[in-house]
């Protein structure tokens, strides 16, 4: 079966090896453009281009696929299936008719919950107990195409959008190697999603990140596990931010005003941070400036943080 792949962050990784090693052929890999990254700027390849090079396969960077030159260049490729993960743009109808068997589209979330740019951080902030990745045939929408097929795994109460996107890249690559060849055979009948159970999410921005204390302790510890590793969810403290890295929940408390530090010892938590409701248990964080530490390390250094009441935005 002749493969070409598309796709970008660390997410698509997997199913790109697995691919290979599954003995697809694998004609060409698309990717975004190598970014400016630092101070210098220098250019900074993706997690997919760098996988692809290691693995010997020709990669394409177009800024565009709408470029007039995008068609000609992959139907040179003859690809019988394009797959798409994560690729950061979305295909024209002129690049979806070029493989014969269509694009299939991995998408980190049970659709059509969650369609957009963000679905794993959209599933930690709703409060899911399960989510999971979806292969599905692409059409003009924005993850509107007919399911193959899907798997599911739990959210359990220590998951970050780093650590579930980990996850379900795994989970991904295992589903993308048993459909693709019934696929092919006709042995799946693609089904259209249900309308009426659609949501949407958005690109997270930055500014998401900043904690409000007056939200309960339930609320801001999923923005904490939904924003790591970016944006980072922060507060301000001393005119500087101060990201909280890792969260837990901690027995309700009234004595503690909303953006309260107490000392809080419970497992490995020893501070706690009044909220609107309960009080959330604090378990790594990491000042402007310095490294990450565990709530122990930061209050050997920093003891005048005890007292301290925190920003509400």
């Amino acid at each position: 079966m002749r493969i070409v792949f598309m796709g970008t962050p660390e997410f698509a990784v997997p199913s790109l090896k697995y691919l290979v090693l599954h003995r697809y052929q694998v004609v060409g890999v698309y990717t975004q453009p190598d970014k400016p990254v630092g101070r210098g700027r220098s250019p900074v390849p993706s997690p997919v281009k760098r996988a692809a090079l290691d693995l010997n396969l020709p990669v394409a960077q177009p800024a565009n696929l709408r470029d007039v030159k995008v068609v000609p260049q992959l139907a040179e490729l003859r690809p019988e299936v394009v797959v798409v993960a994560a690729f950061g743009q979305l295909l024209p109808q002129s690049v979806l008719a070029v493989p014969a068997y269509g694009c299939v589209n991995i998408h980190p979330s049970l659709l059509p919950r969650f369609r957009g740019a963000s679905p794993v951080a959209a599933a930690i902030l709703a409060g899911e107990r399960f989510t999971g990745v979806s292969l599905m045939q692409m059409d003009k929408g924005l993850d509107t195409g007919p399911i193959l097929a899907q798997a599911q795994i739990p959210i359990s109460a220590g998951d970050s959008t780093g650590s579930l996107t980990t996850r379900l890249s795994f989970l991904a690559s295992r589903l993308l190697v048993d459909v693709l060849p019934r696929w092919v055979e006709g042995e799946i009948t693609p089904r259209p999603q249900a309308g009426s159970g659609a949501t949407y999410c958005g690109v997270v921005s930055k500014k998401e990140g900043e904690i409000d204390w007056s939200l309960s302790a339930v609320e801001v510890d999923r923005r904490v596990r939904a924003f790591q590793p970016w944006p980072g969810a922060y507060t301000r403290w001393q005119g500087k931010r101060l990201e909280i890295i890792e969260s837990s929940l901690l027995p309700p408390d009234e004595a503690v005003a909303v953006g309260q530090v107490v000392a809080r010892r419970r497992g490995s938590a020893v501070l706690g941070i009044g909220t609107g409701d309960g009080v959330l248990g604090i378990l790594r964080l990491q000042l402007e400036g310095k490294r990450a530490l565990s709530a122990v390390d930061f209050l050997r250094g920093q003891r005048q943080f005890l007292d301290a009441v925190l920003p509400s935005v």
